[in-house]
């Protein structure tokens, strides 16, 4: 045979000679360059299709040429599948046990012809177990499975990170990679957007914008926040509310939420990130061939997947310089729905992206499929290289003519009508190859694959060959933390663990407390709270008037689902004083399920006021002696004070009042004093007089008798009676004066009484008026339910910073 190990040169098979049947002897070395320009391989099921692709492969690793393979249907895990001692016992762990008995063979017996043929087949193809044993010392092989722990895991999650600076430089890239990240990520929440009409993908695409632009990474968790919370307010010229109001947001992230926090979504959580250089090279720089086998996804996740890893692959290649040779391969079997002539799923755009601009670095890329009609010719007009198999119906071969007419009118000779005969002619293993590099097509028959093509590998079948892979998976990194619905039982939470931010209803009232300390050194982190803001007026129920308005301000832990505002704790913060977005943290703790739901704020504001209502007072000092009540912040030393001032001016007045009330009588007394004085001096002067006329009488009386009267005359007699009589009334005048005087004395004891009543009363008056040595009595005012106004009542993340040992400082205070 002729030597087909030459460098740079692919060993597909031997030329075919259609009319007679037959192998001829020249083989078909495909030139790798030509790779540089893109493959596509069209065949119905049984065509030998998948042979071919394996081989072409196989060939690649040869020659050290990396390769990602996208494997939608688990055909292409069979490259694992070598054994370079073409023994029975390789081949019978891999034996369908159903399929040797309907041979009627034992597993053992069909083993065996298992080996034989492919001992034959390489043979018969010029090959044998030594270059079984060169391909697999070539490359390394392994398959990864996103979502799924059967074989490598591999997670695309941390695919949203800020792209190159090669791809941000580039307008028409970052609107590619924005666009198509987009498309996939609502093609897995089962979202049909179209990137003009959707909101949805309008909301998302400003959101990647923006972080990109500002150089920001976006996870899962960042993603949800900001389309729950977004960092624009404006879409276009439209408020953000009327474009895309909030409760249709939060619909919108709680479906992404539920996705990511769905039980089955884990693994996609987990294995190494979506890092293209480490899919085509081992730490080591040796070539791989990377198998990602993506069967057991959905057709959403599928979608999801394959678009993110081209726009991978493709920011990848616009960082890789130019070459002409080939550096590296995207394979994708079974293309159907990924690149269609009319549709435009997420895939579509960055596949037709690294179709038209790989080629300049040295990238190929190999699409196959068995259903020609659902591939677009006209993007593919950009493919040097056509393998057609077997096609199945005239429709396929209509669809096949017209990508050939298209590398025709870019310069390629074509014949349409030999081309329709050699299409027709075309049997099992039997392609035709047209490549623009070559003088026109060649039929050629397809090499033996050294790979074993057993068919689709199952779960199990995957386990077996990356178990000992998935032991020592290397460099694995953490899985992210999962955001979880609220109130999900999903995952549980764990106090002791820091979390993200977590997605909340817009029901739900949250704010930040100010972080008023610099951390430091300390990690930053947010523990929930519960705020309460409001305002109580204390009215004086007399007056009517408003005696004090109080600001409340309280904060309580929410360490769980009981909340009883009497354990908040009083703080300074005011609504003024609260953020409406955190300070770059790293963490918040969890919340209690109640925290959750919006319903439980509107509980806790009802329950706030009851509280209020119930507790709330305000104590005043009041005088009993004066009736007066302490004005609200006046201390008990300003009270009275106050008091002293008041109680002087009243003590005044009622001093006044009681000395006039006094005065009346005491005037009376005087008078009747006055009066008794003058009867006094009067019955004085009358007995004084009587008793001077009584003396004269007598003493003339006497002198009569003693003037030499010898005997009284009835005259003298007469004096004499009268001046007996005058005696007696001097006498009553005496006894008259001495009443008078006990009148006057009594009177006088009246008044002196009446002066000293007065005195105590004006004592007591200045005892029971003194504010200094008055006991001053407490009074509170209660409000009424219409007198409270709660003003907020809202989740309040609380900064605090954590040191090393562990210890949380408060940094809002």
């Amino acid at each position: 045979m002729q030597n087909y190990e030459q460098l740079g040169a692919f060993y597909l098979g031997q030329q075919y000679d259609l009319a007679k049947a037959e192998l001829r002897p020249d083989l078909l070395l495909y030139d790798s360059k030509d790779l540089t320009t893109h493959a596509v391989c069209v065949g119905m099921t049984g065509s030998g299709k998948t042979g071919l692709c394996l081989s072409l492969l196989e060939e690649a690793a040869i020659d050290g040429i990396p390769a990602i393979i996208i494997d939608p249907k688990g055909d292409l895990g069979n490259l694992l599948l070598t054994f370079p001692n073409l023994q029975p016992e390789d081949f019978r762990p891999w034996i369908e046990e159903s399929e040797a008995a309907r041979k009627g063979l034992t597993a053992d017996q069909y083993a065996a012809q298992t080996a034989k043929l492919w001992q034959d087949g390489l043979a018969s193809t010029g090959q044998d177990a030594s270059r079984i044993a060169r391909l697999r010392s070539a490359a390394d092989m392994a398959i990864y499975t996103p979502g799924s722990s059967a074989g490598l895991q591999l997670t695309v999650m941390r695919s949203f990170d800020a792209p190159s600076a090669a791809v941000m430089n580039d307008a028409d890239a970052l609107r590619e990679r924005i666009s198509a990240s987009t498309s996939g990520l609502l093609a897995l929440l089962g979202i049909d957007a179209d990137p003009i009409r959707s909101r949805e993908h309008i909301l998302l695409s400003n959101i990647f914008h923006r972080a990109w632009s500002e150089g920001r990474s976006l996870d899962i968790a960042g993603l949800i926040r900001e389309i729950q919370q977004p960092p624009f307010d404006r879409i276009g010229v439209m408020e953000m509310e009327t474009f895309f109001p909030t409760n249709d947001r939060f619909g919108m992230s709680m479906q992404l939420n539920n996705l990511v926090a769905s039980p089955s979504f884990a693994s996609w959580m987990e294995g190494e990130p979506l890092d293209i250089k480490r899919l085509l090279y081992t730490p080591q720089g040796k070539p791989r061939l990377s198998i990602i086998s993506i069967a057991h996804l959905s057709e959403s996740e599928r979608m999801f997947f394959v678009t993110i890893l081209l726009n991978e692959f493709l920011s990848w290649t616009r960082s890789q310089p130019g070459t002409s040779s080939l550096r590296a391969l995207l394979y994708m079997d079974e293309v159907f729905g990924y690149f269609p002539p009319t549709a435009n799923p997420p895939s579509k755009q960055p596949m037709l992206t690294l179709l038209k601009q790989a080629r300049a670095f040295g990238l190929g890329i190999v699409l196959a499929t068995q259903n020609p009609v659902d591939l677009d010719y006209k993007g593919l007009s950009n493919t040097g290289t056509w393998f057609l198999g077997r096609l199945q119906t005239e429709r396929d071969k209509m669809r096949v003519m017209e990508g050939l007419e298209g590398l025709s009118a870019s310069g390629a000779p074509f014949d349409k009508g030999a081309m329709e005969r050699t299409l027709a002619g075309l049997g099992k293993r039997v392609f035709l190859m047209h490549n623009v590099h070559e003088d026109g097509p060649v039929v050629f028959h397809t090499r033996w694959a050294m790979s074993y093509l057993r068919g689709p590998l199952t779960r199990e079948h995957v386990k077996r060959l990356m178990q000992d892979r998935r032991g020592a998976q290397a460099q694995t990194p953490a899985p992210l933390p999962t955001p979880v619905a609220p109130g999900s039982s999903a995952a549980p939470r764990d106090r002791g663990r820091p979390a993200p931010r977590p997605v909340l209803s817009p029901g739900v009232p949250q704010t930040f407390l100010p972080t008023r300390q610099d951390p430091g050194e300390r990690e930053l982190v947010y523990e929930p709270k519960l705020i309460g803001l409001g305002r109580i007026q204390f009215i004086d129920r007399k007056t009517k008037k408003l005696k004090h308005a109080e600001e409340i301000s309280l904060l309580l832990s929410l360490d769980d689902d009981d909340v009883d505002w009497r354990d908040a704790a009083e703080t300074g913060v005011c609504r003024e004083d609260l953020e409406p977005d955190p300070d770059e943290a790293v963490a918040f703790g969890s919340l209690p399920a109640a925290a959750t739901k919006a319903k439980s704020y509107t509980t806790w504001r009802k329950n706030l006021a009851d509280t209020l209502y119930r507790t709330g007072s305000f104590e005043l000092h009041q005088s009993p002696s004066l009736g007066l009540i302490s004005e609200p912040g006046e201390s008990e030393r300003d009270f009275r004070v106050r008091l002293a001032d008041l109680a002087r001016e009243k003590r005044d007045r009622q001093a006044d009042t009681l000395r006039k009330k006094y005065a009346r009588r005491l005037a009376r007394l005087d008078e009747r004093v006055r009066k008794a004085q003058q009867a006094v001096e009067r019955e004085k002067q009358q007995a004084s007089g009587s008793k001077m006329q009584t003396a004269i009488s007598l003493g003339t009386t006497v002198l009569s008798a003693f003037l030499g009267r010898k005997k009284l005359s009835y005259g003298t007699l007469g004096r004499a009676t009268t001046t007996m009589r005058g005696m007696g009334r001097v006498g009553k005048e005496k006894s008259d004066v001495r009443r008078a005087e006990a009148n006057v004395s009594a009177l006088q004891s009246q008044l002196e009484e009446l002066n000293r009543e007065l005195e105590t009363e004006l004592d007591e008056l200045e005892d029971r008026l003194d504010p200094q040595t008055e006991e001053l009595a407490t009074t509170a005012l209660r409000p009424r339910r219409s007198d409270i106004e709660v003003r907020l009542v809202a989740l309040a993340w609380a900064p605090r910073g954590r040191t090393d040992d562990g210890s949380l400082t408060d940094l809002w205070s």
